[in-house]
Parts: structure tokens; C-alpha cells; sequence
């Protein structure tokens, strides 16, 4: 397959997705903040992930682009949020000023906010699923969204600043964190298309270890990373003096692991044959990326 063509396609056709429905203005200027983040790139992962799950079952991802771009808008609310200065302070996301920057704390909140809030009227539009199907898939998305996991996440990764902590409570942390909205992305495309009990359970262990593969990464980056390149700041987890996966094993244990995990997680695509090429290629590109 042609990956780079087949992500490009799919990347495209989200980012219309987004235009178009932030073209429907509400009744103040939180709008222009909202789009700001929104519309400002960005790898489109997790719809893309959400799509690929689907295309690995047998049926075309394109099916489901508003449940995909409705968890596109979460990531994004929870980045705008992830940015102010009563969580990580940071400066810049995705190579320009982080949206509090711009338009200051309480419209950044907002905007987030009404983010968040247009996801699950976003999701709810998905047309030809039965409403059952989707009613589940909406709820857990819910749940991993909220305080059983990238809410609850947060918190406690903002509650382990300035400590060590073990190994556990890292993998706690950044599975809800991180690996709750992977979790959704993939469970999410799974459900939309009528995956078996099987296909489901290995599909959601496969998401788990994606998860932690692209956390490990992640950590890796803030050390090794170019700033440039990754459109953010390096270092950012020594300064708050964060426990990460470089600090408890070392940046070549890190790197081991995150091997590990990755080829562990390419494992439980096996059953899906070549219809899962684009989730194997995406779990390359996710864990091997500069930023």
C-alpha cells in the first residue's frame, strides 16, 4: 500500500471535515479561539486511527468521519487545557503560541470548553449505524474522555509533579492520559463496524500498547527532541521535574521498551491479515516520529 497516500487522503478529508462544520458560527467570538486550535494542523491521529481500525474489519473508515472528528475535537480541547498556565504553562503548540497566548486564559477555558461540548453533538450526527451501536460507542468515549481516564490522567500527573514515582503509577497515568483516547479511537472503529467479541479484545489490547509505545516516545522526544521540530518546547518534563520513562529506565531503556511495546502491539494485528497495513503503518510512524 501506498501509506503515505492513503494517511495524506484521510488527513485531508478530516481537516475539510473540520472546516466545514466550524463554519456553523455560534453567537460570540469563542468561535475564532475554538478554530484557532482546531483548524491548526496537526497529525490527525486518532481520527486516522479510527478510520484505519475500520478499514481493518472490512469496511471503509470513510463510513464514519463525525464520530472520527468528534474525538479530533476532544485531543484538542484537551490540548488547549493541557497548555495554561494552571496545568503545564507552555508557550507553544504546533509551532506557534498556545491559544491562552493569544487570547488569553478565559476564552482559551472556553474555547476548550465549547470544544469538548461540539464533539458529542459532532459524534451524534453519524448517519446508517443503529442507534444502539452508537449510543455504546458515544458513552465510552464519555468514559475515556472523563475522570476514569485522560481527566483523571491529568490529575494525577499533575498530583506526581516534583516526586518520583513508580513504574505503576506512571503506566496509570499516562493510560489514562494518553491511552484513553487511543483506547476510544480504536474501540470506537471497531463498534462502528460490527467487530466480533475476538476481533474486539485484540483490537483494545493492541490500542493499549500503541498507547504506552507512543507515551514511551514521547518522553524519549522531550529529551532527544528539536524544539523546531516538535513545535513545542523541549525539556519541558525535567523543568517540572516529572517522572517519565527516560528517568525511571534510562533513554536507551526507554528506547528498548518502547521497541518492545511496539512490536508487542504489531503482534495483535495479526488476525486481521493485510487489512490492518495502515494501523501496522501507523504504529511505525507513530513511534518513530521526530515530533
Amino acid at each position: 500500500m501506498d501509506f503515505n497516500k492513503y494517511y495524506e487522503d484521510r488527513q485531508k478529508l478530516v481537516n475539510t471535515f473540520l472546516e466545514k462544520r466550524l463554519e456553523k458560527k455560534g453567537i460570540s467570538r469563542v468561535d475564532e479561539a475554538m478554530a484557532y486550535s482546531l483548524l491548526a494542523g496537526g497529525k490527525r491521529i486518532r481520527p486516522i486511527i479510527l478510520m484505519a481500525t475500520a478499514d481493518a474489519l472490512g469496511v471503509s473508515g470513510y463510513n464514519f468521519l463525525p464520530v472520527a472528528c468528534g474525538l479530533e475535537m476532544i485531543h484538542t480541547y484537551s490540548l488547549i487545557h493541557d497548555d495554561l498556565p494552571c496545568m503545564d504553562d507552555d508557550e507553544y503548540r504546533r509551532g506557534r503560541l498556545t491559544n491562552h497566548k493569544v487570547f488569553g486564559e478565559a476564552l482559551a477555558l472556553l474555547a476548550g470548553d465549547a470544544l469538548l461540548t461540539l464533539a458529542f453533538e459532532v459524534m451524534l450526527e453519524q448517519k446508517n449505524v443503529p442507534a444502539e451501536v452508537l449510543v455504546e460507542t458515544v458513552r465510552e468515549v464519555a468514559m475515556c474522555a472523563g475522570n476514569f481516564g485522560m481527566v483523571g490522567g491529568q490529575v494525577i500527573d499533575l498530583d506526581s509533579e516534583g516526586r518520583q514515582i513508580s513504574e505503576e503509577e506512571l503506566r496509570k497515568l499516562h493510560a489514562g492520559k494518553t491511552g484513553a483516547l487511543f483506547i476510544a479511537a480504536v474501540r470506537s472503529g471497531a463498534r462502528l463496524s460490527g467487530a466480533a467479541s475476538d476481533e474486539l479484545l485484540a483490537l483494545t489490547k493492541f490500542a493499549d500498547l500503541l498507547g504506552l509505545a507512543f507515551q514511551i516516545t514521547d518522553d524519549i522526544l522531550d529529551v532527544e527532541g528539536d524544539a523546531a521540530q516538535m513545535g513545542k518546547a523541549a525539556h519541558s518534563d525535567e523543568k517540572k521535574h516529572k517522572s517519565t520513562y527516560v528517568t525511571l529506565y534510562t533513554l536507551e531503556g526507554a528506547k528498548a521498551l518502547a521497541q518492545k511495546t511496539v512490536d508487542e502491539a504489531l503482534g495483535c494485528l495479526e488476525m486481521f491479515g493485510e487489512n490492518a497495513e495502515a494501523l501496522r503503518e501507523i504504529t511505525k510512524m507513530m513511534c518513530g516520529r521526530k515530533s
